[in-house]
């Protein structure tokens, strides 16, 4: 009996420890058996930091991000999120407290440990997660539901309400549920919060059986749609799925609205309108159930969608959502007898304020999990493009260099002198408690950020991202791959893939190029290669290889000044400043003699000077040039005035990185600055 036993144990022990290993063998969305995804993920934790700008912000992520998040969502005197769920577990008394959000913004903070722990396996943020779990299985209830708001609630009540509020954010905080327990799941090889949002999944099931259409149509901010498709991708349930195809099907069938994108069924969108985050995590979730089903209807919206938002609708930095609030100009459309309230929303083409943007962080990342998986589908460099711009730009302005304090939103451009009070004024704050959404959203990013960087194709490895880093993993064909990416990207354009093991047969490299990168060049072991190379695409590079072997990459670096279309009111006779994937910016901190930002003009021949410099305990690349500037001028009571026919002078400015701005106190800002054609 006990020999009979101990062979039980061994195979318990044998099939735990495969079951582990099949968990690690996942990548952050797992496309491995997507069969209408052209790319497959590398596995959480193949990819490490070595030096440069994302080993930087990965150590400031580790010892400064992640901590301080964690505590801040475990305290009980500014945020209750934790809390919430003891006392919906019935740990300890108390109300509900705290935007509808909450646990969403919980578990997206675990994502953020999980994520941290497939790179360092630290033990301490293991027993973290596991405690925080332990509690989180005691608040659901039998049934799989989990709303620590509806189940505090029900216990003074002792009415079940569930998706009855169209403003309810129950539907999005299953959906971090079930997307943490993925990743979770992947990182740890523990199923305990999987199980939670398995159950959790079942009860959307048979909720959305019996759901009246106005329940089934209370789902904003549909991050559900992602999460579910992940858990389909996770346990192979193949009601997950009819889920996820159930609920995008049904979306619209019901009175909706512009502000929520489902004014009209998905199928049918032409242009995106409404609250930016709604709509990107609506873009992400439908592009991952294209993918697992191939359903090309869907595709073709997307593609409708992408056009309107990349070329109409987004800023210079990747940002998305110009519009604090306004009007549905679609309302007479749909429906003659109303216009609608958009708020946080894209609204119409072109309109892209500066001062008055809003550009949530929320809808930047959301721009980054949407292109990355039009990416995944379709190897298309032009997403890749756009996951570049958001996470250098829109994503990182959304939290300070030294990890503890956050923007809402993303203006273009800030000034004293702005008449108007914004719900988001006041600078970065360490706790943004109107809405602390994007805290959480951005530090489980950055911890991430390392699994945008590869994807694998069979007897291929596509390079998506440039920065250094080294990579062991295996790719489809089976075959282990080891290389080291040597680069101090941004601010350099050379580039160098070391292979340290590779397969003996034919393998590809498919390098992007980013569309800004005209003339780049691709050596290797030092000989330059004849083969034609275009910006804005893929080259692939396919022979034999073997250890030793360096792939190298030249990418040039210019400084280049970007115009924007003459329907852009706001910018019209103004440029940007770019390098390489970097949009810069002027601060008031850099200008002398006490200059206004306002006064600066860029003359088209001005000499930019590339130079490191450091802002805190984080190196940049700043632009020092000679520019004009009209001087000082009175604007006090005044609407209009002639033009000065005093000659501009010469000054020095720097020009610093956008998303290095407001981190060295009260500052003015602006991307935009007007254009001199009159040269020096």
């Amino acid at each position: 009996m006990s020999k009979y036993l101990n062979n039980v144990y061994i195979f318990l022990f044998f099939w735990i420890s495969v079951g582990q290993l099949k968990a690690q063998n996942k990548g952050l969305t797992n496309t491995n058996k997507s069969n209408f995804a052209k790319l497959k993920s590398v596995d959480l934790g193949n990819v490490s930091w070595t030096t440069g700008f994302w080993a930087n912000r990965f150590e400031v992520c580790k010892n400064t991000m992640v901590p301080t998040l964690w505590n801040r969502y475990n305290d009980t005197v500014s945020c209750h999120a934790f809390h919430n769920f003891e006392v919906a577990a019935g740990l300890a008394k108390g109300r509900f407290r705290g935007p509808s959000f909450h646990d969403g913004d919980f578990y997206k903070t675990l994502e953020a440990l999980a994520s941290m722990y497939a790179q360092t396996k630290d033990k301490k943020l293991d027993l973290l997660m596991d405690n925080a779990i332990a509690v989180i299985g005691k608040a659901q209830k039998a049934d799989g539901y989990i709303y620590t708001k509806s189940i505090i609630e029900q216990k003074v009540t002792n009415k079940p309400k569930m998706f009855d509020d169209k403003l309810s954010f129950e539907a999005y905080n299953f959906g971090h549920l079930m997307t943490a327990a993925c990743v979770h799941y992947r990182a740890t090889g523990k199923t305990n919060l999987l199980e939670i949002a398995k159950k959790a999944t079942d009860f959307l099931i048979g909720f959305y059986n019996t759901a009246s259409p106005e329940q089934a149509r209370n789902a904003i901010c549909p991050s559900h749609y992602m999460g579910i498709v992940e858990m389909y991708r996770t346990t192979n349930e193949p009601r997950y799925l009819a889920l996820a195809k159930k609920l995008i099907d049904i979306r619209g069938e019901s009175e909706g609205t512009d502000d929520n994108s489902d004014r009209v069924p998905f199928r049918q969108m032409k242009k995106v309108i409404g609250h930016a985050v709604r709509a990107n995590y609506l873009f992400a979730g439908a592009a991952d159930i294209y993918a697992e089903t191939g359903d090309k209807s869907l595709l073709s919206t997307l593609d409708l969608v992408w056009d309107d938002v990349i070329n109409h609708k987004m800023y210079i930095t990747g940002a998305c959502g110009a519009l604090y609030d306004g009007v549905s100009p679609d309302g007479t459309a749909y429906k003659p007898d109303t216009v609608q309230k958009i708020h946080q929303a894209y609204g119409k083409s072109f309109q892209l304020p500066n001062h008055a943007a809003h550009n949530e962080t929320c809808a930047n990342i959301g721009n980054l999990l949407w292109n990355w998986r039009m990416l995944q589908i379709t190897g298309d460099a032009k997403y890749a493009d756009i996951m570049e711009l958001a996470l250098y730009n829109s994503i990182l302005s959304g939290i300070n260099l030294d990890g503890d304090k956050f923007f809402y939103t993303n203006p273009l451009r800030a000034s004293n002198d702005f008449p108007y009070e914004l719900r988001w004024n006041g600078g970065r704050q360490a706790y943004i408690s109107k809405s602390n959404c994007c805290p959480p959203n951005i530090v489980r990013t950055i911890a991430e950020v390392s699994n945008y960087f590869y994807s694998h194709v069979n007897n291929g490895l596509y390079v998506h991202l440039y920065g250094a880093n080294k990579l062991n993993t295996i790719v489809e064909n089976g075959s282990e791959l080891s290389l080291e990416q040597v680069t101090n990207y941004p601010w350099n354009g050379s580039i160098e893939l070391k292979i340290n093991k590779i397969q003996q047969s034919e393998f590809a490299f498919f390098l992007r190029i980013p569309a800004w990168a005209n003339d780049a060049k691709i050596l290797i072991n030092g000989v330059a290669l004849t083969n034609k190379i275009e910006a804005g695409k893929y080259i692939e590079i396919k022979r034999i290889w073997k250890k030793g072997d360096i792939l190298s990459l030249r990418l040039p670096m210019e400084v280049q000044l970007m115009e924007s279309n003459p329907l852009v009111e706001e910018t019209r006779n103004q440029v940007a400043v770019k390098r390489g994937p970097i949009v810069y910016c002027l601060e008031s901190n850099d200008l002398q003699n006490a200059e206004k930002v306002s006064s600066i003009s860029i003359p088209t021949n001005t000499k930019w000077t590339a130079k490191l410099s450091k802002i805190g305990n984080a190196e940049i690349i700043t632009l020092d040039g000679t520019v004009k500037s009209a001087g000082k001028k009175d604007w006090k009571n005044s609407l209009y005035q002639p033009i000065s026919t005093k000659a501009s002078t010469k000054t020095k400015i720097t020009l610093i990185p956008y998303f290095a701005w407001a981190n060295r106190g009260q500052s003015e800002m602006s991307v935009w600055l007007p254009l001199s054609r009159t040269d020096f």
